[in-house]
């Protein structure tokens, strides 16, 4: 049987891998999964294999109307998988490179946080996709309204309101990398050294730290609140546990990030979020093997 790729002439190859980062992106950002991402733009890329191309005006509409409706189908399914959850869910984290124009660095980073995907989290499904489609990928109300089978009166509704629950979250800024420098070097001293001074200094007082284990390795299940308790248990628990990990400072979800490796295995990855102020708002420690195993470079936009 002739293969799907086999299928495609050279054109039609090259349409879809030129759209295939801007899919990731979109099938990341819905999801907060990129294993469940790429398995959302596979399927894109099958069904484009078999389509008839004079039946598609607009590849590019025609390929994000299909990855769309493919990530509402996924995202429907781990939702019911999430319920039983065992711990605190965070999305899986991406290594994204770093971006050599200020501005596209910007634009990219401040919609990938784990703050941000935390926050998309809170929207119905639907208004998630037509918040992204419209505020990220800056697609026009008809367009997204056609994509997700609903009125462009309701579309609208669903944006305006996502973007206040966002925009009063204030999750969508991204803080200078010198400051995320000098949080991440004043967390790597308060857990291998048991110094918190300069810490406790950089932390907001409603500072909130979650580990995600999945039910499979060690991790707390309740998320620690309070700038008191974080240090205690960064600067007493994690250095007990982090003992002889190799640190690998790394772009993490558009931010400064740390990958912790033992014998060349990540064992962890650790990202934060922060307050206008530049202060910590929360740290985010993955820990589920599943996710750490597709953490790698990705290009998405």
């Amino acid at each position: 049987m002739i293969q799907d790729s086999e299928r495609l002439n050279r054109e039609d190859a090259q349409v879809f891998e030129e759209a295939r980062p801007r899919l990731l992106g979109l099938a990341y950002r819905i999801l907060g999964s990129r294993a469940d991402a790429e398995d959302a733009v596979q399927d894109s890329f099958l069904k484009w294999a078999r389509a008839e191309r004079g039946e598609i005006e607009n590849a590019a509409a025609w390929l994000t109307t299909i990855c769309v409706r493919r990530c509402l189908d996924l995202q429907r399914a781990a939702h019911r998988s999430r319920v039983n959850y065992v711990g605190a869910w965070l999305p899986e984290a991406v290594h994204t490179p770093v971006e050599s124009d200020a501005e596209a660095r910007l634009d990219l980073a401040a919609s990938l946080t784990t703050a941000f995907l935390l926050m998309l989290e809170r929207l119905k499904p639907k208004e998630r996709a037509a918040y992204l489609l419209h505020e990220i990928f800056e697609m026009p109300y008809p367009e997204i309204a056609d994509m997700l089978e609903i009125t462009e009166s309701t579309c609208r509704k669903w944006v305006s309101r996502a973007k206040a629950h966002i925009d009063q979250a204030k999750v969508r800024h991204v803080t200078p990398l010198e400051q995320q420098d000098q949080l991440l070097a004043a967390f790597r001293a308060a857990v291998e050294e048991g110094t918190t001074g300069p810490l406790a200094e950089l932390l907001s007082s409603d500072i909130r730290l979650s580990t995600d284990g999945g039910g499979k390795v060690v991790a707390l299940r309740d998320t620690l609140e309070g700038r008191e308790a974080v240090l205690r248990f960064v600067s007493q628990g994690l250095s007990r546990y982090w003992i002889g990990f190799d640190w690998v400072v790394t772009e993490l979800n558009g931010g400064r990030g740390v990958l912790l490796e033992k014998e060349g295995e990540t064992v962890a990855a650790v990202s934060f979020a922060y307050d206008e102020a530049g202060k910590a708002t929360g740290i985010f420690i993955l820990r589920n093997p599943d996710k750490l195993a597709h953490l790698g470079p990705v290009v998405i936009h």
